[in-house]
């Protein structure tokens, strides 16, 4: 299955293949992504591909800076991130993807990066 989806304004678009459907959704609690309040699901980072507006990306990293977040620049919303405790792995922001209502979504797990020494 290919999960088609944008940004808020449309400037950044993307494709994401998924093997399981959505799979295993997961929230975080660590003081970036609380705060973005975004569910996420993952896929390995060959099968996530930006088909529009890779130079409207912006960049944030903080702590190890080894994790990479993904924000538009014009409408701010944050579509996807290369993890730190997977590189080899992104996480992306599902209430991007086209016909996903993400309050119809149930069991949604929890990733503790708040209790990590070292977060993404």
């Amino acid at each position: 299955m290919i999960g088609h989806g944008t940004c808020h304004c449309g400037a950044v678009a993307f494709e994401v293949e998924l093997e399981n459907g959505l799979g295993d959704l997961k929230r975080c609690n660590c003081s970036l992504c609380r705060r973005k309040g975004a569910i996420m699901a993952f896929a390995p980072v060959e099968r996530l591909r930006i088909v529009k507006g890779a130079q409207m990306l912006t960049l944030y990293q903080w702590n190890t800076r080894v994790a990479k977040h993904y924000f538009c620049k014009i409408c701010g919303i944050y579509t996807h991130h290369q993890r730190r405790s997977n590189p080899a792995q992104v996480g992306f922001n599902v209430a991007c993807l086209e016909g996903t209502d993400p309050l119809a979504l149930t069991d949604i797990g929890l990733v503790d990066g708040a209790s990590q020494s070292l977060q993404d």
